[in-house]
């Protein structure tokens, strides 16, 4: 399928009175890396797979149709979350105007578009890569998808930052890419809580430190089943209820494919408490662990050597 027929198909799609509509006449004066006539915007942190498979269902294409009639060569095959496309410098341009968006504007909307190398002398392929489990993308919030796809569509890949785990505005959460759909957190408010919280603690200066901290700590007592397992195990019973999907995905247990989500509160108010600890020589590690209990609603923290927040505490405050 040439440029001519993907400019041609957008048309058809397009609304008669549509301005700026490209025809399929003019389309042949205009060299490979015409405007588009269709746009769509992309969603923050938007797999560049998923943003080129919506631009080709805006079209009515294949995505391997929508690249060749823009120009650019594919190579490979590949299916999302588990690959990604990599486009040359010169696909990533075809692209932004096939597009009708700016390349700094959608790269800075798709992490993986960024092309690397010079420029010049490059041609205008895309690649399928494959990525690593913790590197692939989850499915975003459907009905912010649709909202920006013009109902085409409710299907797209993100990849999300930490605090950008559920939509607090539509109450979806997608905590793992083996899930092929949202989860609804409507029956758990403590998560969209801890969302609310998590923007305020990104004003903090040690905020990511605190984050990684205390993420690693609750997946490790979450793991082992520590400390807040029997209110870990209500909340995903709750999920389980509201998502009966989760028990039939197949791919993974529902404690596994949750885990993050799960645990998403109590990490958000751990990392907060990591974030503000004041560091005074004289507060002993015991001391801090009974106020963290205090703050995360426990009677105590069991006293363990091995445990990761007594070992957080000591080599980093002492």
């Amino acid at each position: 399928m040439s440029r001519t027929d993907v400019t041609a198909r957008g048309a058809a799609a397009a609304a008669p009175a549509q301005r700026g509509v490209l025809t399929a006449e003019a389309s042949h004066r205009t060299p490979s890396a015409a405007p588009g006539v269709l746009r769509v915007r992309p969603l923050p942190s938007e797999a560049t797979a998923s943003y080129v498979q919506r631009l080709a269902d805006a079209y009515q294409l294949t995505l391997p149709q929508l690249l060749d009639g823009a120009g650019i060569t594919l190579h490979r095959h590949g299916t999302l979350p588990t690959t990604e496309l990599t486009l040359t410098p010169r696909a990533a341009r075809h692209l932004a105007a096939l597009a009708r968006t700016p390349l700094p504007h959608l790269t800075r909307a798709l992490p993986h578009l960024a092309p690397l190398g010079d420029a010049h002398g490059t041609g205008a392929t895309a690649h399928w890569k494959r990525l690593e489990t913790e590197q692939q993308p989850v499915r975003a919030c459907t009905l912010c998808t649709r909202h920006r796809n013009h109902n085409v569509t409710d299907t797209a890949w993100v990849h999300p930052a930490p605090h950008r785990l559920m939509c607090p505005r539509h109450y979806q959460a997608a905590p793992d890419p083996r899930l092929t759909s949202p989860l609804r957190t409507q029956a758990t408010p403590e998560i969209t809580d801890a969302h609310h919280a998590h923007q305020r603690l990104l004003r903090h200066p040690r905020a990511l430190t605190a984050w990684t901290a205390a993420h690693a700590i609750t997946t490790r007592w979450y793991d082992h089943q520590q400390h807040l397992s029997h209110r870990w195990r209500t909340r995903l019973t709750r999920l389980c209820a509201a998502n009966p999907h989760l028990t039939t995905t197949g791919s993974a247990s529902p404690a596994l494919l949750t885990r993050d989500l799960v645990t998403y509160p109590e990490t958000v108010a751990l990392a907060r408490i990591l974030a503000t600890l004041p560091n005074r020589p004289h507060r002993t590690t015991d001391a801090a662990l009974s106020l963290i209990a205090h703050r995360l609603g426990l009677p105590r923290l069991a006293s363990n050597a091995n445990d990761p927040l007594r070992g957080f505490l000591t080599h980093t405050r002492h």
